[in-house]
Order: C-alpha cells, then sequence, then structure tokens
C-alpha cells in the first residue's frame, strides 16, 4: 500500500511558478507510475501528466504541455509537478496518484492563481 500527501500548494500571481510535491509512504513507491490530476470547481477531474516508475517516460496532457514538468526523486519517495506560466484558469486542487490504474490517491492541495 501507498499513502501520498500532495504540498507546495498556495496562492500565486498569473506568470508566476508553483512547485509541487508529492511524497510517498512504503517501500514500494519507486515500482509506481506516479500521476498529477486537478479539479476545478464545478469542474471534471482532469489528467495532467504521468512518470514512470524510472523517470524514461513522461506523457502531458495538451493543456499543460510546455509549462508543467513532471520528475522524480525515488531515494527522497517524491514526485515534482513544477508549474511555469501560471493561469488564472490553472486555479484548482491538485493531486497525485499512483499506480497505472490509479490505485491510490493523495488528498490534493489548492493552487490559486490570482490576475
Amino acid at each position: 500500500q501507498v499513502q501520498l500527501v500532495e504540498s507546495g500548494g498556495g496562492l500565486v500571481q498569473a506568470g508566476g511558478s508553483v512547485r509541487l510535491s508529492c511524497t510517498a509512504s512504503g517501500r514500494t513507491f519507486s515500482s509506481y507510475a506516479i500521476s498529477w490530476f486537478r479539479q476545478a470547481p464545478g469542474k471534471e477531474r482532469e489528467f495532467l501528466a504521468l512518470i514512470s516508475w524510472n523517470s524514461q517516460t513522461s506523457n502531458y496532457a495538451n493543456s499543460v504541455k510546455g509549462r508543467f514538468t513532471i520528475s522524480r526523486d525515488n531515494a527522497k519517495n517524491t514526485v515534482y509537478l513544477q508549474m511555469n506560466s501560471l493561469k488564472p484558469e490553472d486555479t484548482a486542487v491538485y493531486y497525485c496518484a499512483a499506480g497505472g490504474t490509479f490505485d491510490y490517491w493523495g488528498q490534493g492541495t489548492q493552487v490559486t492563481v490570482s490576475s
């Protein structure tokens, strides 16, 4: 079993940057692909990015490609989401999920982008 905790959210101005962290407990963290999602009020949860267990593969949604970067440090049991050139429409609760079928989820961290 893997427990995930997101952190790094907060209030940022449009055009700014934020780095989110997803820290996991459990020895098997390094064997899981990790994904980031977000959910804005009144909208469905949206896939953002995925990174394979060994960082060899990463995929991004078109909406964030070129602005967001996913990375991981298995020694620290942590996956990061670097978010640049933020827009007000990036305001949402951001979640990380473990596994190819998103078996485990964190509680989310709020990111608010002011115009």
